[in-house]
């Protein structure tokens, strides 16, 4: 099936990008690929959901943007940012990316914070590395700033607390703090909501969405849960791609996607989430892993 580009130019365009782990030593020359030519193009102030089971290659695909995939990692294809290539780019010039043109919401808060360090400490780190000539006083004055605008209470005092004593939601935020304290234009959102509770969720979700339009953010916004991805993915020209097994097999705008869903896996996906609407008398649908991803 064809992936249609978004209509403005694309901040990151990714061509053809296949992953494949295993010794650069071993015989087999065509290892078993994780990601197997996906392609995709998001422009500034839009966002991509990336959709799919466990396994389907969202993480994958989100740590080859940022380079962070292990060194057994066998990479292949095109990852453009700003019409740079990234997978050609020395190391110390990639460093110089990650951080402030391109930053990452992992998933799991507290194994992502150092929990013997202060808050504001860590999202000072990441100003001093991109920003060595700030003072002290700017630094912090960045923190704060950062803090105030994903809504943590009271910034001024609890600059100083460590992880544990903040909530589930709260440590969100603190991540969402240190990916963007640096004004980055593409921000890559990976399961940021997995396991907070619905209204914590929904408060994440918002917090996303106001900064994206206020800082005209690209996002690629990955996750398992089609309900998520329909509220991360609402503004105009949002667009959502579902992959199996390592592939793209389907990508549409928002709308189309969950009222013409065009691919079967696609639709089981949807069968398979309960809605207002779902007759409580019947098993949900179960989604199968047999579907073919090249229909």
């Amino acid at each position: 099936m064809p992936l249609t580009a978004p209509s403005a130019a694309p901040l990151l365009a990714v061509n053809d990008l296949s992953i494949s782990f295993g010794s650069h030593e071993s015989a087999d020359p065509s290892p078993p690929k994780a990601v197997d030519a996906i392609s995709f193009a998001i422009a500034p102030g839009q966002t991509l959901g990336l959709v799919g089971e466990s396994g389907s290659g969202k993480s994958a695909t989100s740590l080859a943007i940022l380079r962070l995939l292990s060194p057994n990692a066998r990479t292949t294809g095109s990852i453009l940012f700003d019409g740079h290539e990234l997978l050609t780019l020395s190391e110390s010039a990639m460093r110089r990316h990650r951080g402030r043109d391109i930053a990452m919401i992992f998933q799991e808060p507290m194994t992502a914070l150092n929990p013997v360090m202060p808050v504001g400490a860590q999202i000072a780190e990441a100003v001093e590395a991109h920003h060595p000539e700030l003072s002290r006083s700017a630094v912090k004055s960045r923190v704060l700033e950062a803090m105030h605008q994903v809504a943590l209470p009271d910034p001024e005092r609890r600059v100083r607390d460590y992880p544990h004593q903040f909530s589930g939601g709260q440590r969100q935020r603190i991540l969402i703090a240190m990916a963007i304290v640096n004004q980055p234009r593409l921000l890559i959102a990976d399961e940021p909501t997995t396991a907070l509770d619905v209204t914590v969720q929904a408060q994440i979700l918002a917090l996303l969405r106001d900064l994206r339009l206020t800082h005209n953010l690209a996002m690629l916004f990955i996750s398992h849960d089609l309900a998520v991805v329909s509220q991360a993915c609402d503004q105009p020209g949002d667009r959502i791609a579902v992959m199996q097994h390592g592939r793209i097999i389907e990508e549409a705008a928002t709308r189309d996607l969950f009222l013409t869903p065009g691919h079967p896996y696609t639709r089981q996906l949807l069968a398979s989430a309960p809605t207002m609407h779902t007759d409580r008398s019947r098993p949900l649908a179960s989604v199968s892993s047999r579907t073919a991803s090249s229909e």
